[in-house]
């Protein structure tokens, strides 16, 4: 059984930063391209970053570059996204997902790329 399970979020003020991460497990994880997305109360869910299953290429939504990094570490079968110069307007759940992808280098930037999902952390952001 297949699970990616969220942690890190929390409650941070303006401008300041935080690390979720993502736990898989029930796949080969170095054979997935990984993604962050994110869903705010009464919005649509929105891709935020992803990166290749090499880890080499990355990806990322026009509003967070230059604040977010992701990464991952392929012994770990874990993904990370570190968050920094935090906005009120980040605050969202926040799902990892993770997309089969016969490339090493390609990276999954839409969502019906993904076939697993996690269940969401929570990241709220104060002005």
């Amino acid at each position: 059984q297949v699970q990616l399970v969220e942690s890190g979020g929390g409650l941070v003020q303006a401008g300041g930063f935080l690390r979720v991460s993502c736990t898989a497990s029930g796949l080969s994880f170095s054979s997935f391209g990984m993604g962050w997305f994110r869903q705010a109360p009464g919005k649509e869910r929105e891709f935020v970053a992803a990166i290749s299953r090499s880890g080499t290429s990355t990806y990322y939504v026009d509003s967070v570059k230059g604040r977010f990094t992701i990464s991952r570490d392929n012994a770990r079968n874990t993904v990370y996204l570190q968050m920094n110069s935090l906005k009120p307007e980040d605050t969202a759940a926040y799902y990892c997902a993770a997309a089969p992808m016969p490339y090493l280098l390609r990276v999954p930037t839409t969502g019906n790329e993904y076939r697993y999902w996690g269940q969401g952390t929570q990241v709220t952001v104060s002005s």
